[in-house]
């Protein structure tokens, strides 16, 4: 059996710092969405107001094509659950980990869950760790840095430009490659792995934008589910 959870002020600092050098990249991108939305014509506190309770980058980034007078609220409202439709699958992750902490510090946890520290938190539930304040911690510090960097945005105006033009967007996929690279347990991962990427790869060709991350999420899940119960 699994030890049970636990929640610590060390926890959650060590977290912090371990997602650190991760979270002051964060800050570049949260500035070209200031940017962003300024051009599209948002307000400077909807958008600090969004970026501080939303805390979803690539759903906020993507909103900005439907910012429009009037707003279309429906294709909105699929293209965000596309985008995020993920965050299911990474909360059935977590909750053999946090189901038995109170309701409320759960859902606490669950409003700062992000790709990046989901990973970090994954990679320490493998190594034996109990502590949650990993997930709490690193998902502090990536909302504070993306606020932060998101409010710097909006002051600093087009001089930002598009993070692209200096690599910065390498920087995640690097991460994710090199959590994926410790998450390896053999060639059994290869299959599920392989299924994710295939139906990706078939789903942005004929789906609709974004919808390549659930569909591909679930298929790999749903094959792991399916080597692991054999």
């Amino acid at each position: 059996m699994n030890p049970a959870a636990t929640l610590t002020l060390h926890g959650t600092l060590a977290g912090a710092r371990r997602i650190g050098p991760i979270a002051v990249l964060v800050v570049p991108f949260g500035m070209a969405y200031g940017v962003a939305t300024t051009e599209a014509g948002m307000s400077h506190h909807h958008t600090l107001l969004m970026s501080a309770a939303v805390f979803a980058a690539a759903s906020q980034f993507v909103s900005l094509d439907f910012w429009t007078s009037p707003i279309s609220v429906l294709p909105l409202l699929i293209a965000v659950f596309a985008v995020n439709a993920r965050h299911i699958l990474l909360g059935a992750t977590l909750y053999p980990w946090l189901r038995h902490l109170p309701a409320g510090r759960r859902h606490l946890i669950a409003a700062i869950i992000s790709d990046t520290n989901w990973a970090v938190a994954i990679q320490a539930r493998r190594n034996g760790e109990t502590d949650v304040g990993i997930l709490l911690g690193s998902g502090l510090a990536l909302w504070v840095a993306w606020v932060a960097g998101v409010g710097a945005g909006l002051f600093m105006g087009t001089l930002i430009g598009n993070p692209a033009t200096y690599g910065l967007d390498l920087i995640l996929f690097a991460f994710f490659a090199a959590v994926l690279a410790d998450l390896w347990k053999g060639r059994n991962s290869l299959i599920p792995w392989t299924a994710a990427a295939v139906v990706s790869i078939v789903a942005v060709n004929t789906l609709p934008e974004n919808w390549h991350i659930i569909t591909g999420a679930l298929a790999g899940g749903l094959v792991g589910a399916a080597l692991d119960g054999h």
